[in-house]
């Protein structure tokens, strides 16, 4: 790409009298989804979707559009939703999935910067082209990683210019190397080895500024070191995680999370793991002053998908909600 980085400033977007010309510079949350229009599960790319045999991957597509709308509407009521256009011709099985399409750089303080994925995963690779123009479109600096990247689901903003990558799956650590010397950012690193938590966000969920929810049996300890000089850990559980503990977004003082609780037989192990699951989100909710929303995306779960795989951030001001 041939634009020149922006410099940053220290003007907070809400602090801003300029109009704003993006979603990012809106003083309010603002998120970017994909209505389901290409979604399938047709090529299996990833663990969970490699155990399903293909019949059980078709998605029925009613359901899909109902779950789809009612995570949008939640999200609507509180914060600008922009839906990215599906192209047609397709073949675009997984747009629907916006966290993997880049990652906004909140710490630009301009706030018109995104870095654009380079997919490892073949079905995913045609949707570069769809996100470097989206964002172009919108009047956005648009780059694309020069090495394997996957986007927001593989990089959490902690604070600042401090975020935290995951790599060795599907991003690589030069990716992040390549965006702290471009960007002026710092990316504390860790290396992906569970092939069922594959991106990082299966894995670490930034709760607040402070507090990031780490399955912390995954990493190296002089990685978990490194991440601790910059964020308080609140240890979470592999099976926990495996249930989508950290598949989750923040939307001011509540937490959204997938559940399909209601769909499982009481009683059976797969029960028992969600309601688990659920329940360590709820006690962990309840100490910070949180609440929390679920919503049944089962149809999503045929490619091996949860709630943060459907979101990405156009900006970070579902943080900024002061709790009590």
């Amino acid at each position: 790409m041939t634009a020149t980085v922006p410099s940053q400033d220290s003007t907070a977007p809400w602090e801003s009298t300029a109009p704003p010309v993006n979603p990012t510079q809106l003083a309010r949350p603002a998120f970017l989804m994909n209505a389901p229009f290409s979604y399938t599960a047709e090529v299996a790319n990833n663990a969970w979707m490699e155990a399903l045999a293909d019949a059980d991957r078709i998605p029925d597509h009613r359901k899909a559009m109902t779950q789809f709308f009612e995570l949008y509407n939640y999200i609507a009521a509180e914060a600008l939703v922009t839906v990215l256009p599906t192209p047609r011709p397709t073949g675009l099985q997984d747009l629907v999935f916006t966290a993997n399409l880049g990652l906004v750089l909140d710490h630009y303080r301009d706030r018109n910067t995104v870095v654009i994925s380079n997919y490892t995963s073949e079905p995913r690779k045609a949707e570069t082209p769809v996100g470097v123009n989206f964002f172009r479109a919108m009047g956005y600096e648009t780059y694309v990683a020069p090495s394997r990247f996957e986007g927001e689901a593989e990089i959490k903003h902690l604070y600042g210019n401090v975020y935290v990558g995951g790599y060795g799956q599907r991003s690589d650590r030069e990716a992040y190397e390549w965006m702290e010397r471009t960007f002026d950012m710092k990316v504390v690193k860790l290396a992906m080895t569970d092939p069922h938590l594959y991106h990082l966000d299966c894995s670490v969920f930034p709760v607040t500024a402070e507090k990031t929810l780490v399955c912390t049996e995954m990493y190296e300890e002089d990685e978990i070191a490194e991440l601790e000089k910059h964020t308080e850990i609140i240890d979470v559980s592999a099976e926990d995680c495996y249930s989508g503990i950290c598949n989750s977004v923040r939307l001011h003082n509540v937490l959204l999370n997938s559940s399909h609780i209601h769909d499982l037989k009481a009683g059976t192990e797969d029960y028992r793991m969600e309601l688990a699951k659920n329940r360590k989100l709820e006690d962990i909710a309840s100490g910070l002053a949180f609440e929390v929303s679920y919503f049944n995306l089962a149809e999503y779960h045929k490619a091996g998908a949860l709630l943060s795989c459907m979101v990405m951030h156009l900006n970070r001001l579902s943080y900024a909600f002061q709790l009590v």
